[in-house]
């Protein structure tokens, strides 16, 4: 369109055009669009934006990377362009279809073909909500008044914080509802799924904390954190009453203070400075926050760190090692390379900033640093180390002139000196001898496991501090016994009741496990997985200390025709979703891909308010992400419960846990145990009767009588349908856990139809399962055929 100064009807569609132009970069002040109203939409395609009234923050899709189909919904900070809260780190959403919408009925969601992500709904339907994203970095959701006047608040980003804390969040806890805020670093600048570090206000010691899983890196109470930051101690406010302890930091009309974890464990203040260093704790440390949690190692000295560098280096390629594992981080990278003698230094594999490359002995030699090229971290020795040799010396030259001098004027005097020290020498091999004999009389693998957790694991117990709290292991205190061994309860000093497993002296087969469920549990944190709190290892004994589930097990209440009234189907269905929810995690969102291959009734715990946790992950398998199958000679496992190729030909994956999850569903949905169908006329187990009722339409039977008919029809079919798909004879044919979760959300409608399911016939009875076995070496279990689909 031609434009000319003399032709005035022309300036008002271009600066109407102008202003449009403007509106859609997210780079200016001034915004007009900040709200969402019942029925609006913020489509990913076409790079819609939402902007804070003062155009000091904006909200959009942004792609994971250049050329990704996957978007995250961000709120960015317009000033610093940095990212200050994050929707979907976990689940990225198709950027084509993408939308973030709020309907009539007050539900704040993210759609996308991939599914739906639910960021708020309300317990009843709303009929007056509105969506702000405001000036101080929230997104807001309000429910109003007809006159337009705000209620209250319904949610806000605020209660969920990713990597940065704004003024107006809080790291702490909610007393009423246990909610806790705190800030997870993201795994890389460019991958922003959880990372290694959070960090949190533990409101009971009044400490701002920096944890790399349940590893304490970093801690300061009020008197070391107003030392380390100085004037910036006073843009913190802290915060408790009876509702909620928690620290915010100082709002002000001046330039904002705006903290950020940093994958390294760093924690930056956004305008200048440190506030923490987690980065720079080698687990020896105790100054300047630093924890210790391990010994320094033989090849390292007091004061060696690793410095971020910049320039070209002369790579040998002979001389480095990487490691492709994507699920790493650069902190991680950073503790290989640490333990590792022949590492001198390490950058990342991948352009992500994930993986890790290890640079060995000699490999940097020729390296040009400069202010352009690769960034590494090399590790730069100590001086400290070479002038306490010099000082050595010196006090050995000495000494030694100060001898010869006494030897030739007190000759008698030194030489009996000389017969006691050598007594004295002669007595301390003596006693190092009797160690080394006491040593070698220790079987072989055990002494391997001692130094390999000692190694791994920072929580140990006292042999005599787990004695006093179970009483001396007395009966009273029992609360079952295990596959492996007795389990009681017990009272820490801290008065904070433990369940404390103590594995079978002469079971070789339960080291493995005892091993195993260090290694797997130990790396995993989530709110329907139990807690391994530490271990024990004492002569031949070997403990494992967890946190006491006052409820006991499922199969406990579930079973029971007088504890069963306690659970109603509310409950039944929470613990239901709750059990996936924990599997979810173990199978795509922990840091390691973990199948747990003996999920059942009894290895599902309750607290006290009847919410599940996973237990026993004595014979669970961890891999990679990349890796989901696996296979072994040594089938174990609980019959009733395993997949049909793990059972028949050792096969197993994530799809065996998602077998045993349809199994212990109907369970939970009938009160029956799986082998409690078993007559002389229908010799079913409870899959099989399951199927007979689908295929007659008459599922609503399998419903637990006790229930007296006070149960959601809906909730129960969508529970039996999925369950159905879970025990399909085919593992290629189950679904994703992921899906489980979404079907019995009714995030998506169930359309597949189930097919006749593996399922067992009873041959003969030797005895009942009681508990886990290795079935190579078992044969007291019931010996049971499986029936094929076709």
């Amino acid at each position: 369109m031609a434009c000319s100064a003399e032709r005035k009807p022309h300036v008002l569609p271009l600066l109407t055009w102008f202003l449009l132009w403007w509106w859609s970069t997210c780079v200016h002040g001034e915004a007009t669009n900040n709200t969402l109203r019942p029925g609006d939409t913020l489509k990913a395609r076409g790079e819609a934006k939402l902007y804070s009234e003062k155009g000091n923050y904006c909200m959009y899709f942004n792609p994971i990377s250049d050329g990704e189909s996957e978007a995250i919904l961000y709120i960015y900070d317009q000033k610093d362009l940095w990212a200050v809260w994050i929707a979907n780190r976990d689940q990225p959403v198709d950027i084509n279809s993408a939308v973030l919408s709020l309907n009539h009925s007050g539900v704040l969601k993210i759609e996308s073909q991939h599914g739906e992500i639910i960021l708020f709904s309300p317990p009843q339907a709303i009929n007056n909500t509105v969506a702000t994203l405001l000036d101080t970095g929230s997104f807001v959701l309000q429910e109003l008044h007809p006159n337009g006047s705000a209620i209250g608040v319904l949610w806000e980003t605020f209660d969920f914080p990713a990597d940065t804390l704004l003024p107006g969040m809080k790291l702490g806890v909610n007393h009423k509802t246990g909610h806790k805020w705190s800030l997870v670093s993201l795994l890389s600048k460019y991958v922003p799924t959880p990372g290694p570090f959070r960090l949190e206000w533990e409101h009971e010691t009044r400490q701002l904390k920096i944890k790399r899983g349940e590893k304490l890196y970093w801690a300061a109470g009020e008197k070391e954190m107003k030392h380390i930051l100085g004037e910036a101690y006073h843009q913190i406010v802290f915060v408790s009453n009876e509702n909620e302890a928690y620290i915010t930091l100082r709002s002000s009309e001046e330039e904002l203070t705006k903290w950020t974890l940093l994958s390294t464990g760093q924690v930056i203040n956004r305008n200048g400075g440190d506030v923490a260093r987690a980065d720079q704790c080698y687990g020896y440390k105790t100054d300047e926050g630093c924890q210790k949690w391990e010994d320094l190692p033989s090849c390292r000295n007091s004061g060696d760190a690793f410095e971020l560098k910049q320039g070209y280096a002369n790579f040998d390629l002979r001389m480095t090692r990487d490691e492709a594992n994507s699920s790493y981080g650069i902190n991680d990278c950073q503790a290989i390379c640490w333990r590792d003698c022949n590492c001198v230094g390490f950058t990342h594999l991948y352009n992500n900033e994930t993986g890790c490359t290890f640079f060995l002995w000699n490999t940097t030699k020729g390296t040009n640093i400069a202010s352009e090229g690769d960034k590494f971290y090399m590790l730069v020795k100590s001086n400290h180390h070479k002038s306490t040799e010099k000082w050595i010396w010196a006090i050995v030259a000495i000494g030694a002139t100060i001898l010869i001098i006494c030897l030739s004027l007190l000759c008698h005097r030194a030489l009996r000196k000389r017969k006691y020290a050598l007594e004295e020498l002669k007595a301390k091999r003596m006693g190092i001898e009797n160690e080394d004999l006491e040593a070698s009389n220790r079987s072989s693998y055990a002494e391997k496991l001692e130094v390999f957790l000692k190694d791994e694991h920072d929580k140990v117990f006292k042999y005599a501090s787990i004695v006093e709290a179970t009483n001396d292991f007395s009966s009273e205190n029992k609360l079952g016994q295990g596959g492996f061994g007795p389990v009681y309860k017990g009272i820490l000093p801290t008065m904070q009741e433990v369940a404390v497993k103590k594995l079978s002296k002469s079971s070789r087969q339960g080291l493995l496990e005892f091993k195993n469920e260090l290694t797997v549990i130990s790396k995993l944190q989530h709110t329907n997985l139990v807690q391994l709190l530490g271990y024990c290892i004492h002569e031949d004994e070997r403990i494992l200390v967890y946190e006491y589930m006052p409820n006991k097990s499922l199969d406990f209440i579930l079973f029971d025709c007088t504890q069963n009234q306690l659970l109603d189907w509310n409950k039944r269905f929470s613990i239901i979703e709750g059990i996936a929810q924990g599997l979810l995690y173990l199978h795509k969102y922990s840091r390691h891909r973990i199948i747990h291959r003996d999920l059942k009734a009894s290895n599902i715990l309750l607290d006290a308010n009847m919410n599940p946790k996973i237990s026993d992950f004595g014979i669970a398998k961890m891999f990679t992400q990349q890796d989901s199958e696996s296979n072994t000679t040594r089938i174990v496992g609980t019959y009733g419960y395993m997949s049909p190729e793990y059972a028949m030909e050792g096969v197993f994956s994530t799809k065996s846990d998602v077998y045993s999850f349809g199994v212990l569903l109907f369970e939970i949905v009938s009160g029956k145990r799986n082998n409690s169908f078993y007559t002389d006329e229908r010799q079913l187990n409870l899959v099989g009767h399951t199927w007979e009722l689908w295929k007659e339409g008459e599922v609503l039977k399998l419903v637990d009588p006790s229930l007296n008919d006070s149960f959601s029809e809906d909730e129960v079919l969508r529970c039996v349908h999925a369950g159905l798909l879970c025990v399909e004879e085919n593992a290629d044919d189950r679904p994703s856990i992921s899906n489980i979760v979404s079907m019995l959300a009714n995030k998506s409608k169930v359309t597949t139809v189930p097919k006749k399911p593996a399922y067992y016939v009873r041959t003969k009875v030797l005895g009942e399962e009681t508990s886990t076995r290795d079935f190579g070496l078992d044969s007291t279990h019931e010996n049971s055929l499986y029936v094929s689909s076709t």
